[in-house]
Order: structure tokens, then sequence, then C-alpha cells
């Protein structure tokens, strides 16, 4: 037990570097006890012991000590004490050299990679990472700034990531909306009314991206205003129901709501909640085909409440789960934007749902089985407890 303890405390620069005093400091003190013993040995002792300002015993053991005798051994006790100190100092001094220039090596060094791999990573080289093997602080050290270049290559690959999907879905209807018009111009298409209907539905496509582009960046930074009060789940699900009732009518998708009695009320915006209810619902409507089922559950638990929207669709396996909320991720690659919907707005979902407190995820049980998002958002009366205490 004594001996992890005191391997765990090697494991401390800080005690590195007491220790490393502290044996400098002994050196030194085994130097002057050693050199003045030996001294005292060879000088002292070829003199009878003396006692200062007392008489000593001489050879007839009857003359007191002179003055000059005195003076003298008092001269000889000084160069004894000054040499002892002397050596003592200089081997102090060269321990401290030995010991110094073998701490600051094991200090100097990791601070160097550390320095050099910072400022890779300040000019953009994600890639560097340090390699320093200790057991020490700086191993610490070095792990961190090794996890702060794997977030920031994630995060730059993210980025170009982001930026060619914006490109590309930018282009998308620009080009549809290019080609129409110079159709137009040079005569090759008529001036119909179903060409300028295209050319409007391109357009609105092209603004609605930009809309929701503009509000994911607003989300991400956090710039979104959300005002959170208690609101009752049954009246404000009710809402978005009647919202897609035509809709299911149109597509012959059976749409429930299932509110238990006694749910209680939730802290949450309700503007921003039913955004995030109306995404979800459109979602449930472009991947469950005629003949399918969406339900719109509520269900209360100890400390919150929990949203479900549930669909007998299409399903999500297991592989894109973790992913379904990350910016233009689509789990169809042969699905187009036009029915696939932006592929940003569960990104701003997650995002709305984390600005008022609450979680949000999916699940499903694999291709062809359907998907539940499942959403949480704290009891009022457990934010006003919390709030008193």
């Amino acid at each position: 037990m004594r001996d992890s303890v005191f391997t765990h405390w090697l494991h401390h620069l800080r005690w590195k570097l007491f220790i490393s005093h502290l044996l400098i400091i002994v050196i030194g003190v085994v130097v002057l006890l050693a050199t003045a013993h030996f001294l005292a040995g060879t000088s002292l002792l070829q003199r009878p012991p003396l006692t200062l300002g007392m008489e000593v015993a001489q050879t007839d053991q009857t003359a007191p000590l002179s003055t000059a005798d005195l003076a003298m051994s008092q001269q000889q006790f000084q160069l004894v004490v000054d040499q002892a100190l002397l050596i003592a100092a200089f081997a102090a001094l060269a321990a401290a050299v030995v010991v110094s220039l073998f701490v600051s090596r094991r200090i100097v060094e990791p601070l160097q990679e550390l320095s050099i791999v910072s400022q890779h990573l300040a000019q953009g080289l994600y890639q560097e990472r340090t390699s320093i093997q200790s057991d020490d602080e700086f191993a610490v050290l070095s792990q961190n700034i090794n996890q702060l270049a794997e977030a920031l290559e994630r995060t730059e690959e993210r980025r170009l990531a982001l930026l060619a999907d914006v490109a590309h879905e930018l282009r998308t209807p620009m080009t549809t909306i290019e080609g129409y018009m110079e159709g137009l111009i040079d005569g090759m298409i008529a001036p119909e009314a179903r060409t300028f209907a295209m050319i409007q539905h391109e357009a609105v496509r092209l603004k609605r991206l930009v809309e929701e582009l503009t509000l994911l960046s607003h989300a991400e930074a956090g710039q979104i205003p959300i005002n959170p009060k208690p609101i009752a789940l049954p009246t404000l699900l009710e809402q978005v129901v009647a919202h897609f009732a035509l809709q299911a009518a149109a597509q012959q998708v059976e749409l429930t709501i299932q509110t238990p009695a006694g749910l209680p009320r939730v802290m949450a915006d309700p503007d921003r909640l039913e955004q995030v209810l109306i995404n979800l619902l459109s979602n449930a409507f472009r991947y469950t085909p005629a003949g399918g089922s969406i339900t719109l559950r509520a269900r209360s638990h100890d400390f919150f409440a929990e949203i479900g929207v549930s669909d007998s669709g299409i399903g999500i396996a297991p592989e894109h789960l973790p992913h379904i909320f990350e910016r233009f991720y689509r789990v169809d690659k042969s699905r187009t934007r036009e029915s696939g919907g932006t592929g940003i707005g569960l990104t701003i979902a997650r995002h709305l749902i984390y600005g008022q407190g609450g979680e949000i995820w999916a699940s499903s049980p694999g291709r062809g089985q359907g998907t539940t998002f499942h959403i949480t958002l704290p009891a009022y009366e457990t934010v006003v407890v919390e709030s008193i205490l």
C-alpha cells in the first residue's frame, strides 16, 4: 500500500521537483558532515582537545592554555569549518547541476514538443499529435492536446463537408432555374404556366433552404430566442395533429394521438416545440406509405414528460441512428432532396429541444419496421422545486 502511494506521488511533477531539490539539500548536508568530520580528524585531533574559555589538561596537567594557543585553535577551527562549507558547497553545486540538467530535460523537452504541436494546430494542421511518453502531468496534457486535435480535425472535416453540401444544395435549384430561363430566352421552352410554376417551385426551394441554413446557424450559435413556460401537452399535441388532418386523409395514413389523463405540464417554449413536432410529423408522412399509421403520444415520468412520434414507415438501420441528427446526413443516398427534405431539419430540432432543457433521440427496429422519435422535457413542478431549492 505504501509503495503504491509513493509511486502515485512520483507520477506528479511537483513531487519530482520537490524530491530533486530535497536530494540536493541532502547531498550538501552529507558532504558537509563528512568533510567536517574528516578535517577534524586530520587537523584538530593533532593537538589535545580544547575547550574555548577554559583551561585544558596538558601533559603536565598544570599549565593553563595561553591566549596565543587559544587564538590559533580558533583560527584552525574556523579554517576547518570554512573548508568543509566550501567543499560541501561545491558538492551541492555539482549535484544541483546534474539534477537540474536531468529534471529540466524531462520538463523542457515535453514543453517544446507541446509548443510545436500547438503552433501546428493554430496553423490548421489538425493531423499533428504529441508523442510524450511519461506518467506525470505532461502525459495528461499531451492526451488532452491530442483529444483537442482530434476534435478540431473532425470539426474541420464536418466544415468542409458542410460547405460541399451547401454548395450542392444551392446549385441544384439554381441550375434548374438557370436552365429554364435560358430555354425561355432562346425560345426552346414555351412560356407556359407550367414552366413558370416550375421556376417558382425551385425558387421556393432555394428560399426555404437559405432560411433553414440561417436558422441552423442561429441555432448552433445559441441565438434563437427560447421562452419556456408551463404548457399543457394535450392541447399542444391536438393542435399539431389538426395541422396534418387533411394531409393524413390525402395520403391515406392513419393519424392518432394518445395523451393519458394526469399528464403533467412541461416547461417548454410552445412555438419552438410545435415547430419541432411539425418537422417530425412531416418526416413521418414523407416516409410512411399509404395504408400506414402515425401516432403522436405522450406519457409522464418522475421528473419529466416524454413525447413520441411513431410511424410504420421505412424505418432506419441501426448504423444510421447515431448520425441522423447531423447536418445534411442522408440515410438513403439515392433519395433526392425533393422527396427527402433539406437534411437539416433534425439538426435544428435537436438544438431547439436542447435549448429547452430537453433531449431528443430516435429508435427503430430496422429497415421496414418504422421509426420513433422521442422527446423529453422537464416537468413544470420539477423546475419550480429546483428553483426554490
